[in-house]
């Protein structure tokens, strides 16, 4: 059994799936903000943000790949999953440092719309 691509869109390849282009627009905001990251960070969160921020395009792309829904659905759940774990090395920065990441607000809310449109696309998959 095939798995569904995004609702009403035909997708030639993971690429021209909306929800990894807005993926891969979060790993050059993260991969940006964590530039100016002190240097003592580059093997510790700036490097777990950056592994975490990667892996939500990368599992979105893999699954596209495979055949199935269920298969589908495990690598958008892990997606979501990095998602999740990329806001909270994001708040833990925040509260260590007590500092704001330039452009923190505005990356907030693409994750948080990111967020959304992965619930939305596993729903859809899964029906």
């Amino acid at each position: 059994m095939k798995h569904r691509r995004e609702p009403n869109v035909t997708v030639r390849n993971y690429k021209g799936l909306r929800i990894w282009q807005l993926g891969m627009n979060i790993v050059e905001s993260v991969y940006e903000a964590t530039r100016g990251f002190p240097q003592e960070e580059t093997y510790g969160l700036t490097s777990q943000l950056r592994r975490a921020d990667m892996s939500i395009p990368s599992n979105i792309a893999e699954g596209h790949t495979l055949q199935h829904n269920s298969k589908y659905l495990q690598y958008l759940a892990i997606a979501q999953a990095s998602l999740a774990e990329l806001e909270t090395q994001i708040e833990t920065y925040v509260r260590l440092k007590n500092v704001s990441i330039d452009g923190l607000t505005e990356l907030n809310s693409r994750l948080d719309f990111l967020g959304k449109q992965l619930r939305a696309l596993r729903k859809a998959v899964s029906r």
